[in-house]
């Protein structure tokens, strides 16, 4: 009878519902407890090791831990013996592409893929845009200069003077990695004479020593669509550094910032104002004309009696939408301003004002909130007499 195989989740000791982050960190600590490296000649601890190298190659994958979490171990088992549907675990390849994953960049394996091996992709670059609001309204084409690397134009990229093929490196004799002893544990590093190529130039170019690139500012145009937002990003592939020995160049990303308005706020697609008005115009009702992002103004009704906060909403009148051809909306808030500096005159108008009104019929928040307070004063009396 075939042992039974112990859950994955109890093999990495952790939940069900664990994170990718928490199964990594759990596996970290028990591959570093039962690594063949620190038991030498212990076959348990080799073989624990296995076993939550197999754990965490199913659980780590979401499709796989998907099949895992509904079926099983019998959703692997056919794909062991090679037969159809399912997912299996080779050793062979297995155990070093975990291990690669998390120990690598301690270890010193970075780029060139498998192994190390093959010239390094070319850097990827930032470039920090800040534009107006009126530009991420309606796009902007526009003309950048970074410094980058570029591909030699004496040597095509190839790094070698006349074009003279590369040999094999002698450091580590073409494999791009060498070994060393530290401890425990056998460490694996970019070999540093061919930096992962696994070959070496001996006639350099003149120009650009052997990198097969040179610094130089370039030049490019940049769209800029109608609609983003801060912290877009615009990828420019192959624009960033040239690559190693004519090796891909890596990619450009701009990031986006808007700068602030004098006079709009935003929210995603819409926009925000501050609409200061005179209290006449609140009172007694009227028209005011307000700009909009588009370059165009609107006419805005102020209703009689419109009180300070009130909000208009203008449809279709705020910023474009990436990629769409609808816009947001627009909102004006009502700031309604008490005059200030009057002359005697309006002082007298006011204080007649004043006498001939009751405050019920033109201030009913204010008619309201004095009712409260007097309910509020009343109440706190009666419990003091008693």
């Amino acid at each position: 009878m075939a042992a039974v195989k112990q859950c994955y989740y109890e093999v990495l000791q952790v939940a069900k519902t664990a994170s990718g982050d928490d199964l990594k960190k759990s596996y970290r600590k028990l591959a570093m407890e039962f690594h063949p490296d620190r038991n030498p000649g212990n076959k348990e601890a080799e073989h624990k090791f296995k076993v939550l190298s197999e754990a965490y190659d199913i659980l780590r994958d979401e499709q796989k831990r998907a099949a895992y979490d509904r079926y099983g171990h019998a959703a692997f088992e056919q794909g062991q013996g090679g037969g159809q549907g399912g997912f299996g675990f080779d050793f062979g390849t297995g155990f070093a592409d975990i291990f690669d994953e998390m120990f690598g960049d301690m270890m010193g394996r970075r780029g060139g893929g498998r192994g190390g091996r093959g010239p390094a992709r070319g850097q990827d670059l930032r470039y920090n845009m800040e534009i107006s609001l009126e530009e991420a309204f309606f796009g902007k084409k526009a003309t950048i200069t970074v410094p980058s690397s570029i591909v030699c134009d004496k040597c095509k990229g190839s790094g070698s003077k006349d074009g003279a093929a590369p040999t094999t490196c002698p450091g580590c004799k073409g494999a791009g990695k060498i070994r060393g002893q530290q401890g425990f544990f056998t460490v694996e590093r970019v070999c540093p004479t061919c930096h992962g190529g696994g070959q070496v130039i001996t006639d350099p170019c003149p120009k650009c020593q052997g990198a097969g690139r040179t610094r130089k500012e370039k030049n490019l145009d940049v769209t800029i669509p109608p609609g983003v937002e801060e912290g877009t990003r615009i990828r420019l592939a192959g624009e960033g550094e040239a690559g190693m020995n004519g090796a891909p160049a890596g990619d450009l990303y701009i990031f986006l910032a808007i700068a602030p308005h004098r006079m709009f706020q935003r929210d995603g697609a819409n926009l925000f104002m501050r609409m200061p008005i005179p209290m006449t115009t609140a009172a007694l009702g009227g028209e005011v004309e307000m700009p909009v992002i588009d370059g165009s103004k609107i006419k805005v009704q102020i209703p009689k009696g419109c009180q300070n906060g009130h909000r208009f909403r203008l449809k279709s009148k705020g910023m474009s939408v990436l990629r769409s051809t609808a816009r947001g909306d627009m909102f004006l808030e009502a700031a309604v301003e008490v005059p200030v500096n009057l002359t005697d005159k309006q002082r007298k108008l006011l204080e007649d004002f004043e006498k001939d009104s009751e405050v019920a019929t033109y201030s009913p928040e204010c008619t309201s909130f004095l009712s409260k307070v007097k309910e509020f004063i009343g109440a706190g009396a009666a419990k003091a007499a008693k």
